[in-house]
């Protein structure tokens, strides 16, 4: 057994022959921080602190000025109120919450918990504020260009470029970028070799790395459609779900937990991810993904198990992140259907609706009136999300219960022990909450009764009778696992909603009809019944023909995840603010193309990969770097780094840990409902499984995931942060996870070979899916040579050195920039 690495100097010094130089920097603000301030931040500055502290306050307190950037960071006579990444330096925190009895503002009413928790992490974000100047907290908006914006027009069939390099491109794709790139004068580089081919095809379409045999196998390869049967059999490989299905979790801002100030399990939300592998293994139609995932439970099911299937897709509405502890009813339902609305328009329309809670749209023609029209459609369901009522849950509820016949056989019977102390709790309980009531009845009598003592006992006792409650109630009398999930059901009855001033469930107003967006599909009409909510009715509006955006923001999303970028750089954004495609005819040629294919994910991805313009080399050209350094206009493929779960998942594979199958449910819901804390060790990543299956709490997404940019679970995150930052590399030279799978490397690899240089041979395919050059070889054995300089001929000893050295280059290996990039 090959024992714990002992660093050396002569280690790090072959740990620098492959690192990289790491570097920090700051990003600007993001559109999603920027949307952030604008829905959470602004309207609660304007609402509770404008009328002192704004350049219209009749006088200003304090000298503080909250309505621009520059004031609220510059503060006023006590300091700094706000100092980005610092909530101890911030004073406005101290001050809202009421931690100085002089600074606790607003004086009359301290803001609610959400709120403060809102604040927390705009400041942790950095604080991202777009005000400059005076502010101007009530405006009208001027839409004269934004309604003419190209994204809200019908996409056209453009007419295919003719090129002047007619022999260079392969498909009609090929002829957009080309002609592009001559009219900039662009031409572009040369075709990849074979074996990087190879590597950026697998990550792309499995996230893991080729086999040392599947490598050389292509590469040897004689057959011209080689390379297309690789595509075909890649794409009808079970980790593609996985690899896929993980992208769109991104944007359905999939977690197991509630996050925000309680921070409460969702232990049946890996259904709704289960779900999601499926349906892109199964290459089920984007738009058929998308209807069932606002609507299956009111969708016609052609048998029982797709009656379940139907009813988990809408755990998508079911997912977000929420204030469970929110002390009001009709906020919480309010707050409920924005981060619905948000989720939705963003991650399938790529608009903010949401930015129009408060006010008409700053930006795009979207009415506040439109937006609580939406809200209507989603008030008028409900939202199963499966948590129990007890101290810090105030907002609980039930689940959706499936049909028995679709149950999960491996799950883990109710035993008769089991239930027997389940229903003496509840017996108890009752027990208890009978004396504790016949005491509360003396001590009244006696003139001592303390009623905040009282019901702190009671809610203990009625805590643990609810916990009980629900424990049983999630099986049958038999013992058997009801199969539970995530979603959404009818109430029976369909109804427009108050619009809210401000977004302030406490300021209602008119009662505005259910309806959609406008700008969107203008000529579409539908009737809402008073029987139903209307969900179904917005899921059609959704993928309706005349929707000009549904399809373009999914093939962009596609473009995005082959090349590192999309046409349009926003992924989650194409509304005014959004930008310009890079090549706007490619996109709606794509958007057209995606839905004449029966909107199928895999046509499109197999039709851009088997594109010249995907096969292109990452190489560098000055001429063509120095007119477009950014390379969107497609001249070469820029190299990217792994994401987060690639990194992880080559590594155990690497390594041979890897387990390839999928397990059942997940940390999560082997630990049911609770409340989760910073010691919550159980519901840390320690699975060898594929990273999608690792628990994802909100607020403590575990290390390996963490450190190398995993998307913010609370968020639609089309595009994720790529940041370099020392953590990284310290993280690979001394997480206990790395040096593990490092050891089992060094272990696989001699195992398999007996002689160093085939030992190595393996080692830089695991790794980088190539032989090693001449000098790489040369310098690894002088490594070796060196390491092993000293020891003597007892079999032991040099077997423990031997394998130590064997684990520190198999680390150095797995620590190096070309293991985290794919080119």
């Amino acid at each position: 057994m090959i024992k714990p690495f002992t660093y050396s100097f002569r280690t790090f010094a072959f740990l620098g022959l492959l690192l990289g130089v790491e570097t920090v920097f700051a990003a600007e603000p993001t559109a999603e921080e920027l949307a952030f301030f604008e829905k959470k931040i602004r309207p609660v500055l304007v609402q509770s602190c404008y009328k002192c502290h704004s350049a219209s306050s009749e006088e200003v307190q304090g000298e503080l000025l909250l309505d621009t950037r520059e004031g609220i960071r510059k503060g006023g006579l006590s300091g700094h109120a706000v100092t980005p990444k610092n909530l101890d330096e911030s004073l406005l925190m101290a001050a809202i919450r009421y931690q100085d009895d002089d600074l606790a503002m607003p004086p009359k009413e301290k803001l609610s918990d959400s709120v403060i928790a809102d604040f927390e992490k705009w400041i942790m974000m950095g604080a991202p504020d777009p005000r400059e100047g005076k502010a101007a907290p009530f405006f009208k908006p001027d839409w004269t260009k934004s309604r003419n914006h190209w994204a809200f027009k019908v996409p056209q069939q453009p007419v295919i470029p003719k090129v002047q390099d007619t022999d260079w491109a392969r498909s009609d794709i090929d002829r957009f970028v080309l002609a592009k790139l001559e009219e900039q004068s662009l031409k572009p580089v040369g075709d990849v070799d074979r074996r990087t081919l190879i590597r950026r095809l697998y990550f792309d379409l499995k996230g893991l790395p080729p086999t040392p045999q599947e490598v050389e196998s292509f590469v040897e390869s004689a057959d011209p459609k080689a390379y297309e049967h690789l595509v075909d059999h890649l794409l009808c490989s079970e980790s593609f779900g996985e690899r896929w299905g993980r992208h769109w979790l991104d944007v359905a801002r999939y977690a197991e937990s509630s996050g925000k100030e309680s921070n409460i399990t969702y232990p049946h939300a890996w259904r709704y991810r289960d779900y999601v592998i499926d349906s892109f293994n199964d290459d089920k139609p984007y738009n058929e993904f998308i209807r069932e995932q606002i609507a299956g439970d009111m969708m016609p099911a052609q048998t029982i198990r797709h009656q379940a299937e139907l009813i988990t897709a809408t755990g998508f509405l079911a997912i977000g992140p929420k204030s469970h502890n929110e002390g009001s009813r009709s906020q919480f339902a309010a707050d409920l259907a924005d981060e619905q609305i948000e989720t939705m328009s963003r991650s399938i329309l790529g608009l903010t609706v949401a930015c129009a809670r408060c006010h008409d749209h700053k930006f795009d023609p979207i009415t506040q009136r439109e937006y609580y029209a939406m809200a209507g459609i989603f008030q008028s369901s409900s939202t199963y999300y499966g948590t129990v009522e007890t101290q810090g849950n105030r907002r609980d509820s039930r689940l959706r219960t499936l049909p028995m016949e679709t149950a999960d056989t491996r799950a883990e019977p109710l035993t008769a022990d089991a239930r027997a102390r389940l229903e003496k709790t509840l017996a108890d309980g009752k027990e208890e909450r009978a004396r504790l009531s016949a005491q509360a009845a003396e001590d009244r009598k006696n003139d001592t009764y303390d009623s905040f003592q009282y019901f702190q006992r009671t809610r203990r006792v009625r805590d643990r009778m609810n916990v009980a409650s629900a424990q049983l109630n999630n099986y049958t009398e038999q013992g058997t696992a009801k199969p539970q999930a995530m979603g959404m059901r009818e109430r029976g009855s369909g109804r427009g909603t108050r619009l809210l001033v401000l977004g302030q469930a406490r300021r209602p107003r008119q009662t505005v009809s259910r309806g959609f967006v406008e700008i969107v599909n203008p000529d579409y009409r539908v009737d809402f019944s008073r029987r139903s909510s209307g969900r179904l009715q917005l899921a059609d509006w959704l993928v309706a023909p005349d929707n000009p955006l549904t399809s373009r923001v999914m093939v962009n999303r596609i473009w995005h995840h082959l090349f590192g970028q999309g046409l349009l750089k926003n992924m989650d954004n194409f509304g005014s603010t959004g930008g310009d495609a890079s090549h706007p005819e490619l996109l709606d040629y794509l958007a057209l193309r995606f839905t004449k294919n029966d909107w199928s994910t895999k046509y499109m991805i197999r039709e851009i990969v088997l594109s010249r313009t995907y096969q292109l080399a990452s190489d560098y050209d000055s001429t063509n770097y120095n007119a477009d350094p950014d390379n969107r206009y497609l001249w070469r493929v820029s190299s990217r780094r792994l994401d987060a779960e690639s990194i992880r998942d080559s590594m155990l594979a690497a390594s041979g840990l890897l387990k390839p199958d999928r397990p059942r449910g997940s940390t999560v819901s082997s630990a049911g409902d609770r409340r989760v804390s910073r010691q919550s060790r159980t519901l840390r990543a320690t699975s060898d499984h594929r990273s999608i299956y690792l628990p994802i709490i909100r607020d403590m997404i575990s290390e390996p995931l963490r450190l190398f940019d995993y998307a913010e679970p609370s968020m639609v995150t089309g595009k994720r942060d790529v940041t370099t930052v020392p953590s990284q590399a310290l993280y690979l030279m001394n997480d206990s996870f790395v040096t593990r799978v490092a050891d089992a490397m060094a272990r696989r690899v001699l195992t398999e070979h007996d002689s160093l240089g085939e030992r190595i041979q393996l080692a830089y395919q695991l790794a980088y899916s190539r032989p090693p050059t001449t000098e790489e070889l040369e310098k690894t054995q002088q490594f070796f040579d060196r390491y092993l300089a000293g020891t003597d001929d007892d079999s032991r000893r040099s077997q423990y050195y031997r394998g130590n050295a064997m684990s520190a280059f198999c680390q150095a290996l797995l620590c190096s920039a070309e293991f985290r990039y794919l080119d």
